[in-house]
């Protein structure tokens, strides 16, 4: 367990280490809020306010609410997952300098080398986007606040679980690339496709059916999911507490995908937990097991 302490901290060290690197993962999640609210805000507003009943009016401050909190669940969605592709470039840097191959020679199991760079980079990961849910409460108290004490603690657990999920998939992935141009290359298709493959961009229940169906069987979506109903499940219930029928708050919660759909059957919440759950477990498996066995045969 020493072992495993110091190299964690010797690469949370090497990547803090790095200014620029660290301060442009922190700025990234606040300008990817400004371009959020700044050109899709309006877009969640008229979508909502065209599922209500003809003539319905809303005050404007639950509007703000439901429309930030759709916003903020698909920023912490999508940075969960790209934000640690960035932190996981520690493990791309040892095997460009060399000390991949240092550490390969040393008494240190290859399995605990793995696990290292996995929790480093969850650790790093974690820090930046609580610092983003940190300005998306900020946000969402100037704007309209309908979060309960139990929403707050599920946003984040849903957080501690979609970085663990984004550091595996990104750890697993990392771990075949040899070059700080590969990760970048890799970061940049991510980043650029993620958001929609999880639904943090536009919701699945607005795709085709098809593709819609397809995008379930994504682990990803279900924790997308789950952020989109803890952050916007109180200004729902505001809707409904203000006389919209419960018919109209269903079709809010499904066009929306606070309430997900995996071909046709509603997906209840502890199923999403599970499948989150589930995908943490076998992708730092899988990463751990192939790190062990690589390790194995360049020692050979």
């Amino acid at each position: 367990m020493k072992t495993l302490g110091y190299l964690i901290a010797r690469n949370c060290k090497i990547f803090y280490k790095d200014k620029g690197l660290f301060f442009s993962s922190l700025i990234a999640p606040l300008i990817l809020m400004f371009l959020f609210v700044a050109f899709l805000g309006n877009v969640y507003r008229d979508s909502l306010l065209s599922v209500l009943p003809e003539g319905t009016q809303l005050e404007k401050k639950l509007i703000e609410g439901f429309a930030g909190g759709w916003l903020m669940s698909s920023l912490l969605a999508v940075c969960s997952v790209t934000i640690a592709f960035t932190a996981n470039l520690v493990m791309v840097q040892d095997k460009v300098t060399g000390r991949a191959n240092d550490f390969a020679v040393s008494p240190v199991h290859q399995s605990l080398l793995a696990l290292s760079y996995y929790l480093a980079t969850a650790i790093v990961t974690l820090m930046i986007c609580f610092a983003a849910v940190a300005v998306g409460f900020i946000y969402l108290a100037a704007v309209g606040w309908y979060l309960s004490a139990a929403d707050v603690f599920l946003v984040l657990l849903d957080v501690v679980l979609l970085v663990l999920f984004g550091t595996a998939f990104s750890s697993l992935v990392c771990r075949f690339l040899k070059s700080q141009g590969a990760i970048t290359a890799v970061e940049a298709i991510v980043s650029a496709s993620y958001g929609f493959l999880c639904g943090a961009y536009m919701p699945i229940a607005s795709l085709a059916k098809g593709l819609g169906d397809a995008l379930t069987l994504l682990p990803g979506t279900y924790g997308t999911a789950l952020l989109h109903e803890h952050f916007m499940g109180g200004a729902i219930e505001a809707i409904g507490a203000g006389g919209i029928p419960a018919e109209y708050l269903g079709e809010i919660r499904r066009g929306f995908d606070c309430t997900l759909s995996f071909f046709g059957n509603a997906v209840p919440e502890w199923v999403c937990y599970l499948v989150l759950a589930l995908s943490v477990a076998v992708l730092a498996g899988i990463y751990v097991l192939i790190c062990s066995l690589l390790g194995r045969k360049r020692k050979k």
